[in-house]
Protein backbone atom coordinates (compact mmCIF):
# COMPACT_ATOMS: atom_id res chain seq x y z
CA UNK A 1 0.00 0.00 0.00
CA UNK A 2 0.96 3.43 -1.24
CA UNK A 3 1.80 6.36 1.74
CA UNK A 4 -0.59 9.21 2.27
CA UNK A 5 0.19 12.26 1.42
CA UNK A 6 1.19 13.54 4.93
CA UNK A 7 3.33 10.50 5.43
CA UNK A 8 5.83 11.17 2.81
CA UNK A 9 6.04 14.67 3.65
CA UNK A 10 7.32 13.87 7.23
CA UNK A 11 9.77 10.95 5.88
CA UNK A 12 11.11 13.89 3.22
CA UNK A 13 11.20 16.08 6.06
CA UNK A 14 13.24 14.09 8.75
CA UNK A 15 15.79 12.96 6.07
CA UNK A 16 14.85 9.67 5.56
CA UNK A 17 14.14 9.74 1.95
CA UNK A 18 14.15 12.53 -0.65
CA UNK A 19 11.33 14.25 -2.97
CA UNK A 20 13.25 13.00 -6.36
CA UNK A 21 13.27 9.60 -4.84
CA UNK A 22 10.01 9.31 -4.31
CA UNK A 23 9.07 11.19 -7.39
CA UNK A 24 11.23 8.75 -9.52
CA UNK A 25 8.88 5.81 -8.16
CA UNK A 26 5.73 7.41 -8.76
CA UNK A 27 7.09 7.84 -12.42
CA UNK A 28 8.19 4.48 -12.81
CA UNK A 29 4.39 3.81 -11.81
CA UNK A 30 3.06 6.10 -14.56
CA UNK A 31 4.73 3.97 -16.84
CA UNK A 32 3.58 0.65 -15.74
CA UNK A 33 0.31 -1.02 -17.17
CA UNK A 34 -1.77 0.04 -13.98
CA UNK A 35 -2.02 4.00 -15.17
CA UNK A 36 -3.68 2.78 -18.83
CA UNK A 37 -5.35 5.61 -20.06
CA UNK A 38 -4.58 7.93 -17.23
CA UNK A 39 -2.28 10.32 -18.85
CA UNK A 40 -3.10 12.70 -21.21
CA UNK A 41 0.44 14.33 -21.11
CA UNK A 42 3.33 13.53 -19.16
CA UNK A 43 5.75 16.29 -17.75
CA UNK A 44 8.49 13.95 -15.78
CA UNK A 45 11.33 16.17 -16.71
CA UNK A 46 9.60 19.33 -15.86
CA UNK A 47 8.42 17.57 -12.29
CA UNK A 48 12.21 16.24 -11.60
CA UNK A 49 13.22 19.56 -11.92
CA UNK A 50 10.42 20.84 -9.27
CA UNK A 51 11.60 17.88 -6.96
CA UNK A 52 14.85 18.88 -6.69
CA UNK A 53 14.48 22.57 -6.03
CA UNK A 54 11.40 22.48 -3.72
CA UNK A 55 12.15 23.18 -0.38
CA UNK A 56 11.29 20.14 2.30
CA UNK A 57 9.93 22.92 4.46
CA UNK A 58 6.61 23.71 1.39
CA UNK A 59 3.57 22.50 2.13
CA UNK A 60 4.02 19.87 -0.82
CA UNK A 61 7.76 19.64 -0.50
CA UNK A 62 8.24 18.58 -4.27
CA UNK A 63 6.10 15.57 -4.49
CA UNK A 64 3.85 14.14 -7.55
CA UNK A 65 0.71 15.79 -8.37
CA UNK A 66 -1.57 15.52 -11.05
CA UNK A 67 -3.75 17.69 -12.77
CA UNK A 68 -7.30 17.09 -14.35
CA UNK A 69 -6.84 17.72 -18.25
CA UNK A 70 -9.37 20.65 -17.80
CA UNK A 71 -6.56 22.87 -15.75
CA UNK A 72 -4.47 25.55 -17.59
CA UNK A 73 -0.71 24.34 -17.35
CA UNK A 74 1.73 27.36 -18.64
CA UNK A 75 3.11 25.36 -22.11
CA UNK A 76 0.66 22.37 -22.31
CA UNK A 77 -2.91 22.32 -24.13
CA UNK A 78 -5.73 21.71 -21.85
CA UNK A 79 -7.62 19.42 -24.00
CA UNK A 80 -10.54 18.58 -21.61
CA UNK A 81 -9.62 14.72 -22.93
CA UNK A 82 -11.57 16.11 -26.32
CA UNK A 83 -10.18 15.34 -30.26
CA UNK A 84 -12.05 18.76 -31.11
CA UNK A 85 -9.43 20.75 -28.68
CA UNK A 86 -6.26 18.55 -29.84
CA UNK A 87 -5.08 21.47 -31.65
CA UNK A 88 -6.05 24.09 -29.11
CA UNK A 89 -2.90 26.75 -28.05
CA UNK A 90 -0.84 26.00 -25.27
CA UNK A 91 -1.53 28.07 -22.30
CA UNK A 92 -0.27 31.35 -21.73
CA UNK A 93 0.18 30.52 -17.74
CA UNK A 94 -1.25 28.28 -14.93
CA UNK A 95 -4.63 28.45 -13.80
CA UNK A 96 -4.82 29.99 -9.92
CA UNK A 97 -5.20 26.59 -8.72
CA UNK A 98 -1.97 25.33 -10.16
CA UNK A 99 -0.08 27.87 -9.83
CA UNK A 100 -1.10 27.93 -5.52
CA UNK A 101 -0.37 23.86 -5.75
CA UNK A 102 3.14 25.27 -7.55
CA UNK A 103 4.24 27.85 -4.74
CA UNK A 104 3.02 25.36 -2.16
CA UNK A 105 6.66 22.79 -3.54
CA UNK A 106 4.21 20.69 -6.30
CA UNK A 107 5.91 18.55 -9.09
CA UNK A 108 3.34 17.77 -11.57
CA UNK A 109 3.63 14.92 -12.76
CA UNK A 110 0.77 15.31 -15.62
CA UNK A 111 -2.18 15.61 -17.23
CA UNK A 112 -4.93 13.06 -16.24
CA UNK A 113 -7.60 12.14 -18.55
CA UNK A 114 -11.26 12.60 -18.22
CA UNK A 115 -14.78 12.09 -19.08
CA UNK A 116 -14.94 13.77 -22.26
CA UNK A 117 -16.00 17.88 -21.14
CA UNK A 118 -16.55 16.77 -17.66
CA UNK A 119 -19.81 15.24 -18.88
CA UNK A 120 -20.49 12.50 -17.15
CA UNK A 121 -20.06 10.15 -13.39
CA UNK A 122 -18.96 7.02 -15.67
CA UNK A 123 -15.77 7.64 -16.37
CA UNK A 124 -15.88 6.38 -19.93
CA UNK A 125 -13.98 8.19 -22.82
CA UNK A 126 -14.40 6.72 -26.34
CA UNK A 127 -11.60 9.02 -27.71
CA UNK A 128 -8.38 7.94 -25.08
CA UNK A 129 -9.83 4.88 -23.41
CA UNK A 130 -10.80 4.30 -20.13
CA UNK A 131 -8.82 3.55 -17.15
CA UNK A 132 -9.82 0.67 -14.55
CA UNK A 133 -10.39 1.09 -11.77
CA UNK A 134 -8.33 0.30 -8.24
CA UNK A 135 -8.47 -0.06 -4.79
CA UNK A 136 -6.09 2.40 -3.06
CA UNK A 137 -6.53 0.36 0.48
CA UNK A 138 -6.20 -3.38 -0.70
CA UNK A 139 -5.03 -3.48 -4.38
CA UNK A 140 -6.08 -4.29 -7.49
CA UNK A 141 -10.05 -5.56 -7.85
CA UNK A 142 -11.08 -8.94 -8.60
CA UNK A 143 -12.89 -9.81 -11.48
CA UNK A 144 -13.32 -7.79 -14.95
CA UNK A 145 -12.07 -4.30 -14.76
CA UNK A 146 -14.17 -1.75 -13.69
CA UNK A 147 -14.78 2.10 -14.56
CA UNK A 148 -12.88 4.37 -12.16
CA UNK A 149 -15.91 6.61 -11.75
CA UNK A 150 -16.01 9.95 -13.64
CA UNK A 151 -15.59 12.56 -14.47
CA UNK A 152 -12.06 12.55 -13.12
CA UNK A 153 -11.40 9.31 -13.77
CA UNK A 154 -7.72 9.60 -14.38
CA UNK A 155 -7.12 11.44 -11.37
CA UNK A 156 -8.61 8.95 -9.38
CA UNK A 157 -6.16 6.40 -10.89
CA UNK A 158 -3.06 7.89 -10.59
CA UNK A 159 -3.67 8.20 -6.90
CA UNK A 160 -4.81 5.19 -6.20
CA UNK A 161 -1.47 3.91 -7.80
CA UNK A 162 0.73 5.80 -5.95
CA UNK A 163 1.57 7.61 -9.59
CA UNK A 164 0.48 10.99 -7.28
CA UNK A 165 -0.14 11.90 -4.02
CA UNK A 166 -2.96 14.16 -4.49
CA UNK A 167 -5.24 14.58 -8.28
CA UNK A 168 -6.58 18.06 -8.54
CA UNK A 169 -9.64 17.43 -10.42
CA UNK A 170 -13.05 19.18 -10.58
CA UNK A 171 -16.28 18.34 -8.90
CA UNK A 172 -19.71 19.91 -11.39
CA UNK A 173 -22.56 17.02 -9.60
CA UNK A 174 -19.85 14.36 -7.81
CA UNK A 175 -16.84 14.17 -10.04
CA UNK A 176 -14.42 14.41 -7.34
CA UNK A 177 -16.48 12.00 -5.05
CA UNK A 178 -18.06 9.55 -7.31
CA UNK A 179 -14.24 8.32 -8.20
CA UNK A 180 -12.98 8.48 -4.67
CA UNK A 181 -15.53 5.96 -4.10
CA UNK A 182 -14.99 3.74 -6.40
CA UNK A 183 -11.42 3.60 -6.36
CA UNK A 184 -11.10 3.58 -2.26
CA UNK A 185 -9.57 6.80 -1.60
CA UNK A 186 -11.19 10.35 -0.08
CA UNK A 187 -12.45 12.76 -2.49
CA UNK A 188 -13.57 16.69 -0.84
CA UNK A 189 -15.86 19.04 -2.40
CA UNK A 190 -15.61 21.42 -0.42
CA UNK A 191 -17.88 24.77 -0.88
CA UNK A 192 -17.60 26.13 -4.46
CA UNK A 193 -16.79 30.02 -4.03
CA UNK A 194 -13.60 28.59 -1.34
CA UNK A 195 -11.77 27.69 -4.78
CA UNK A 196 -10.90 29.25 -7.66
CA UNK A 197 -11.83 28.10 -10.95
CA UNK A 198 -10.32 30.35 -13.42
CA UNK A 199 -8.34 28.88 -15.95
CA UNK A 200 -10.53 25.76 -16.38
CA UNK A 201 -12.68 25.05 -19.52
CA UNK A 202 -16.08 24.54 -17.53
CA UNK A 203 -18.78 22.32 -17.63
CA UNK A 204 -21.56 24.63 -15.58
CA UNK A 205 -19.60 28.06 -13.83
CA UNK A 206 -22.64 27.64 -11.09
CA UNK A 207 -21.63 24.43 -9.79
CA UNK A 208 -18.26 23.92 -10.71
CA UNK A 209 -15.70 22.88 -7.94
CA UNK A 210 -12.00 22.95 -8.51
CA UNK A 211 -11.07 20.26 -5.26
CA UNK A 212 -9.05 17.00 -5.18
CA UNK A 213 -8.91 13.40 -4.51
CA UNK A 214 -6.58 11.99 -1.76
CA UNK A 215 -5.50 9.14 -0.01
CA UNK A 216 -6.71 10.36 3.39
CA UNK A 217 -8.56 12.69 5.26
CA UNK A 218 -5.66 14.62 6.73
CA UNK A 219 -4.60 14.79 3.00
CA UNK A 220 -7.66 16.33 1.94
CA UNK A 221 -7.11 19.00 4.47
CA UNK A 222 -3.80 19.78 3.81
CA UNK A 223 -4.76 20.62 0.33
CA UNK A 224 -8.17 22.24 0.78
CA UNK A 225 -5.74 24.52 2.93
CA UNK A 226 -3.61 25.11 -0.24
CA UNK A 227 -6.18 25.16 -2.73
CA UNK A 228 -8.15 27.99 -0.80
CA UNK A 229 -5.93 29.81 0.29
CA UNK A 230 -7.15 29.38 4.03
CA UNK A 231 -6.78 27.74 7.31
CA UNK A 232 -9.03 24.53 8.42
CA UNK A 233 -10.46 25.41 12.15
CA UNK A 234 -9.79 22.27 13.76
CA UNK A 235 -12.54 21.18 16.23
CA UNK A 236 -11.88 19.88 20.06
CA UNK A 237 -15.19 18.13 19.78
CA UNK A 238 -15.47 14.31 20.61
CA UNK A 239 -17.48 12.01 18.25
CA UNK A 240 -20.21 12.13 20.77
CA UNK A 241 -20.06 16.37 20.57
CA UNK A 242 -21.34 15.88 16.67
CA UNK A 243 -25.03 15.76 15.62
CA UNK A 244 -25.16 13.56 13.05
CA UNK A 245 -28.34 12.34 10.60
CA UNK A 246 -28.94 10.08 8.04
CA UNK A 247 -31.44 11.43 5.83
CA UNK A 248 -33.73 8.22 4.60
CA UNK A 249 -35.20 9.87 0.90
CA UNK A 250 -33.28 9.63 -2.04
CA UNK A 251 -29.97 8.56 -0.76
CA UNK A 252 -30.84 5.36 0.54
CA UNK A 253 -33.24 4.46 -2.35
CA UNK A 254 -31.79 1.18 -4.86
CA UNK A 255 -29.17 0.42 -2.54
CA UNK A 256 -26.98 -2.42 -4.25
CA UNK A 257 -26.52 -4.91 -1.11
CA UNK A 258 -22.79 -4.65 -0.99
CA UNK A 259 -23.10 -0.98 -0.45
CA UNK A 260 -25.94 -1.33 2.28
CA UNK A 261 -23.82 -3.37 3.81
CA UNK A 262 -21.03 -1.34 3.75
CA UNK A 263 -22.54 1.57 5.13
CA UNK A 264 -24.69 0.07 8.05
CA UNK A 265 -21.81 -1.52 9.26
CA UNK A 266 -20.08 1.82 9.08
CA UNK A 267 -23.22 3.63 11.28
CA UNK A 268 -22.93 0.81 13.91
CA UNK A 269 -18.83 1.19 14.32
CA UNK A 270 -20.03 5.04 14.63
CA UNK A 271 -22.78 4.06 17.03
CA UNK A 272 -20.59 2.31 19.62
CA UNK A 273 -17.69 5.18 19.35
CA UNK A 274 -20.49 7.28 20.61
CA UNK A 275 -21.54 9.06 17.75
CA UNK A 276 -24.97 10.11 18.13
CA UNK A 277 -26.67 9.58 14.32
CA UNK A 278 -30.53 10.61 13.78
CA UNK A 279 -32.57 8.86 11.15
CA UNK A 280 -34.89 12.06 9.44
CA UNK A 281 -37.10 12.76 6.97
CA UNK A 282 -35.67 15.42 4.36
CA UNK A 283 -38.66 15.27 2.07
CA UNK A 284 -37.25 18.66 0.43
CA UNK A 285 -35.00 16.01 -1.59
CA UNK A 286 -38.37 14.84 -2.84
CA UNK A 287 -39.00 18.25 -4.69
CA UNK A 288 -35.29 18.25 -6.50
CA UNK A 289 -36.18 16.54 -9.79
CA UNK A 290 -39.32 19.08 -10.49
CA UNK A 291 -36.76 22.06 -10.09
CA UNK A 292 -35.09 20.92 -13.26
CA UNK A 293 -38.51 20.39 -15.35
CA UNK A 294 -37.48 22.43 -18.01
CA UNK A 295 -33.46 21.90 -18.06
CA UNK A 296 -30.35 22.09 -16.07
CA UNK A 297 -27.41 24.47 -15.27
CA UNK A 298 -25.22 22.34 -16.82
CA UNK A 299 -27.41 21.75 -19.79
CA UNK A 300 -27.79 24.93 -20.41
CA UNK A 301 -24.20 26.77 -19.44
CA UNK A 302 -22.83 23.93 -21.20
CA UNK A 303 -24.53 24.31 -24.40
CA UNK A 304 -23.90 27.59 -24.14
CA UNK A 305 -19.79 27.45 -23.75
CA UNK A 306 -19.76 24.47 -26.58
CA UNK A 307 -22.06 25.67 -29.00
CA UNK A 308 -19.12 27.50 -31.35
CA UNK A 309 -17.33 24.74 -30.55
CA UNK A 310 -19.64 21.73 -32.18
CA UNK A 311 -20.15 23.43 -35.55
CA UNK A 312 -16.02 23.25 -35.67
CA UNK A 313 -16.22 19.99 -34.51
CA UNK A 314 -18.50 19.03 -37.59
CA UNK A 315 -16.03 20.80 -39.90
CA UNK A 316 -12.82 19.46 -38.94
CA UNK A 317 -14.19 16.08 -38.45
CA UNK A 318 -13.57 15.76 -34.57
CA UNK A 319 -16.60 13.98 -33.06
CA UNK A 320 -17.85 14.39 -29.43
CA UNK A 321 -18.12 11.59 -27.47
CA UNK A 322 -22.07 10.90 -28.76
CA UNK A 323 -22.86 10.03 -25.16
CA UNK A 324 -21.54 13.67 -24.04
CA UNK A 325 -23.04 15.51 -27.37
CA UNK A 326 -26.56 14.86 -26.52
CA UNK A 327 -26.29 15.88 -22.95
CA UNK A 328 -24.94 19.31 -23.94
CA UNK A 329 -27.42 19.25 -26.88
CA UNK A 330 -30.24 18.74 -24.21
CA UNK A 331 -29.14 22.30 -23.07
CA UNK A 332 -30.26 23.88 -26.75
CA UNK A 333 -33.99 24.33 -25.90
CA UNK A 334 -33.67 25.94 -22.23
CA UNK A 335 -35.44 28.95 -22.46
CA UNK A 336 -33.84 32.04 -20.98
CA UNK A 337 -36.69 32.89 -19.12
CA UNK A 338 -36.86 29.04 -17.61
CA UNK A 339 -32.89 29.44 -16.86
CA UNK A 340 -33.58 32.45 -14.71
CA UNK A 341 -36.14 30.66 -12.90
CA UNK A 342 -33.98 27.45 -12.53
CA UNK A 343 -31.78 29.63 -10.19
CA UNK A 344 -34.95 31.39 -8.52
CA UNK A 345 -36.08 28.01 -7.58
CA UNK A 346 -32.67 26.70 -6.61
CA UNK A 347 -31.97 29.55 -3.99
CA UNK A 348 -35.86 29.00 -2.78
CA UNK A 349 -35.03 25.40 -2.78
CA UNK A 350 -31.54 25.94 -0.82
CA UNK A 351 -33.28 27.94 1.98
CA UNK A 352 -35.35 25.42 2.52
CA UNK A 353 -32.51 22.42 2.83
CA UNK A 354 -31.02 24.76 5.25
CA UNK A 355 -33.98 25.46 7.81
CA UNK A 356 -34.00 21.47 7.65
CA UNK A 357 -30.64 20.50 8.31
CA UNK A 358 -30.29 23.50 10.73
CA UNK A 359 -29.87 21.02 13.83
CA UNK A 360 -27.17 19.03 12.64
CA UNK A 361 -23.49 19.18 12.22
CA UNK A 362 -23.21 16.88 9.17
CA UNK A 363 -25.38 14.31 6.82
CA UNK A 364 -23.92 10.79 6.20
CA UNK A 365 -25.22 9.42 3.17
CA UNK A 366 -23.38 6.69 0.38
CA UNK A 367 -21.31 8.79 -1.73
CA UNK A 368 -23.06 6.50 -4.38
CA UNK A 369 -25.23 3.57 -4.61
CA UNK A 370 -24.01 1.09 -6.45
CA UNK A 371 -20.35 -0.18 -6.95
CA UNK A 372 -18.26 0.40 -9.87
CA UNK A 373 -19.96 -1.03 -13.28
CA UNK A 374 -17.76 -3.03 -15.66
CA UNK A 375 -15.81 -1.46 -17.88
CA UNK A 376 -17.15 -3.55 -20.58
CA UNK A 377 -20.93 -3.54 -19.74
CA UNK A 378 -20.47 0.52 -20.29
CA UNK A 379 -18.15 0.24 -23.47
CA UNK A 380 -19.16 3.38 -25.85
CA UNK A 381 -21.12 1.60 -29.29
CA UNK A 382 -18.84 0.79 -31.89
CA UNK A 383 -21.49 -0.15 -34.74
CA UNK A 384 -20.35 -3.83 -34.60
CA UNK A 385 -23.61 -5.13 -32.96
CA UNK A 386 -26.70 -2.71 -33.06
CA UNK A 387 -28.00 -5.00 -30.05
CA UNK A 388 -25.19 -4.99 -27.70
CA UNK A 389 -24.82 -0.95 -28.44
CA UNK A 390 -28.43 -0.50 -27.55
CA UNK A 391 -27.81 -2.89 -23.87
CA UNK A 392 -24.35 -1.04 -23.66
CA UNK A 393 -25.94 2.40 -23.57
CA UNK A 394 -29.04 1.55 -21.82
CA UNK A 395 -26.52 0.28 -19.03
CA UNK A 396 -24.53 3.99 -19.65
CA UNK A 397 -27.46 5.71 -18.90
CA UNK A 398 -28.71 3.83 -15.54
CA UNK A 399 -25.21 3.67 -13.87
CA UNK A 400 -24.65 7.81 -14.99
CA UNK A 401 -27.88 8.22 -13.38
CA UNK A 402 -26.99 6.39 -9.88
CA UNK A 403 -23.84 7.06 -9.47
CA UNK A 404 -24.72 10.90 -9.64
CA UNK A 405 -27.82 10.64 -7.64
CA UNK A 406 -26.39 11.49 -4.34
CA UNK A 407 -23.92 13.31 -4.81
CA UNK A 408 -25.27 16.26 -7.35
CA UNK A 409 -27.73 17.27 -4.05
CA UNK A 410 -24.87 19.12 -2.74
CA UNK A 411 -23.74 21.06 -5.61
CA UNK A 412 -27.54 21.81 -6.16
CA UNK A 413 -27.27 23.11 -2.60
CA UNK A 414 -23.81 24.82 -3.04
CA UNK A 415 -22.60 22.55 -0.01
CA UNK A 416 -19.40 20.55 1.03
CA UNK A 417 -19.07 16.91 1.00
CA UNK A 418 -16.39 14.27 2.03
CA UNK A 419 -16.64 10.45 0.15
CA UNK A 420 -14.16 8.70 2.40
CA UNK A 421 -13.68 4.61 2.15
CA UNK A 422 -15.98 2.57 4.20
CA UNK A 423 -15.12 -0.94 2.80
CA UNK A 424 -13.40 -3.73 3.94
CA UNK A 425 -10.89 -6.09 2.86
CA UNK A 426 -12.62 -8.81 -0.22
CA UNK A 427 -15.24 -6.23 -0.52
CA UNK A 428 -15.09 -3.91 -3.69
CA UNK A 429 -14.84 -0.39 -2.92
CA UNK A 430 -17.70 1.97 -1.43
CA UNK A 431 -17.77 5.72 0.09
CA UNK A 432 -19.41 6.81 2.92
CA UNK A 433 -20.53 10.67 2.11
CA UNK A 434 -19.73 13.09 5.30
CA UNK A 435 -22.07 16.60 4.07
CA UNK A 436 -23.70 19.71 4.64
CA UNK A 437 -24.16 23.08 3.16
CA UNK A 438 -22.37 26.19 2.53
CA UNK A 439 -19.38 26.89 4.60
CA UNK A 440 -19.77 24.00 6.71
CA UNK A 441 -16.53 22.74 5.44
CA UNK A 442 -14.35 23.00 8.52
CA UNK A 443 -17.12 21.00 10.33
CA UNK A 444 -17.69 18.28 7.39
CA UNK A 445 -13.46 17.75 7.39
CA UNK A 446 -13.07 17.40 11.35
CA UNK A 447 -15.83 14.80 11.55
CA UNK A 448 -14.53 13.04 8.70
CA UNK A 449 -11.15 12.68 10.51
CA UNK A 450 -12.73 11.16 13.62
CA UNK A 451 -14.91 8.90 10.85
CA UNK A 452 -11.76 8.21 9.20
CA UNK A 453 -9.82 7.28 12.28
CA UNK A 454 -12.68 5.05 14.01
CA UNK A 455 -13.30 3.07 10.92
CA UNK A 456 -9.89 2.58 10.53
CA UNK A 457 -9.43 0.97 14.38
CA UNK A 458 -12.69 -1.25 13.47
Amino acid sequence: MHSDLCSALANVRSGECRATDLLQAAIATARSPVCDHVFAQTLFESAMRSAARAAPQLPLAGLPISVKDLFDIQGTRSAASSRVLADAPAAAADCLAVARLRAAGAAIIGRTHMVEFAYSGVGVNPHYGTPAALDARFGPLPGPARVSGGSSSGAAVSVASGAAYVGLGSDTGGSIRIPAALNGLVGFKNTARLTPTSGTIPLSPTLDTACAITRSVRDAILVHEILAARTVTRAAAGMADWRLAVPRQLFLDDLEPAVALAFERSLAQLRAAGARIDEIELPETDTLNHINDHGSFSGAESYAWHRPLLTRADALGRPYDPRVRSRIERGAGMSAAHYIDLHSARNQWIARMERALAGYDALLSPTVPILAPTIDSVAPADGLDAALDAQRNAAFQRANTLLLRNTSVVNMLDGCALSLPCHMQGELPVGLMVWHGALHDDAVLDIGLQIEGILAAS
